[in-house]
């Protein structure tokens, strides 16, 4: 596999775009790899992954990670996009960013919509906010992208002290949802040594919440609330563990 490219899941990929982020979350488990592990910085590196890719068919899904994609230039953004969008095979290419909510500006209309025109309708968002606040935040930013075709889903890790409680929580779902961002994922906090032990929520607690909030709202803002395990072949629902 040629570096900077990462495979779990048979039908998709990440690729390390770039290992700069626009903040340094302190519950962020990549944080420990970032500067350590290849990028993929370079045309004849990108081209490697594209051919990689062609040559596993069953790939649908590309993942544009790293880092935060969106730290790199609307030109290097959309050659990402496009190499991949190109190909018959691709379904979905994901922009996984966190500059709706920390530089929300950086989500420009023009960027919109040259990833609407590079990306040929196969282009998401995927965004991670973790509180109501942060979900307003990024209301611009989500505007602009919904209007310009490019679903924005959001994924929350729950974190102790920021949005453990069921009122937090509903409220963040009501402002994603209200900021036309769908709650996609709300994680339990990966098992890394010192992430757990600041940040961890107990699975009972985690599951009260989930309860609560699947009482109080629609189907259509309630996200998956799930475990990410090292190993598992799928994130894991609560209900499960």
């Amino acid at each position: 596999m040629p570096p900077g490219l990462k495979q779990r899941f048979p039908d998709r990929v990440l690729v390390m775009t770039t290992d700069r982020c626009f903040g340094a979350c302190p519950h962020c488990t990549r944080k420990f790899i970032l500067g350590k592990s290849p990028v993929v910085d370079t045309p004849e590196g990108l081209a490697a992954c594209v051919d990689w890719v062609k040559r596993h068919q069953k790939v649908r899904d590309v993942l544009l990670s790293g880092g935060d994609v969106l730290t790199l230039s609307d030109a290097e953004v959309a050659r990402f996009v496009d190499a991949f969008a190109s190909l018959p095979q691709i379904e979905v290419v994901r922009i996984c960013t966190r500059a709706p909510v920390v530089k929300e500006a950086r989500v420009t209309l023009r960027l919109a919509r040259l990833l609407r025109r590079v990306g040929r309708g196969k282009v998401w968002a995927n965004v991670h906010v973790n509180t109501a606040a942060e979900a307003k935040r990024a209301g611009g930013a989500a505007a602009r992208l919904v209007d310009c075709g490019i679903p924005v889903s959001s994924q929350t890790v729950l974190l102790r002290g920021v949005n453990d409680t069921p009122a937090r929580m509903l409220a963040l779902l009501r402002a994603l949802s209200a900021a036309r961002i769908r709650p996609y994922y709300v994680f339990q906090c990966d098992p890394v040594e010192g992430l757990q032990e600041r940040f961890g929520v107990p699975l009972a607690r985690a599951k009260e919440i989930e309860a609560y909030c699947a009482e109080r709202i629609g189907g259509l803002a309630l996200p998956r609330f799930v475990a990410d395990l090292p190993g598992a072949r799928r994130k894991l629902p609560l209900d499960l563990l």
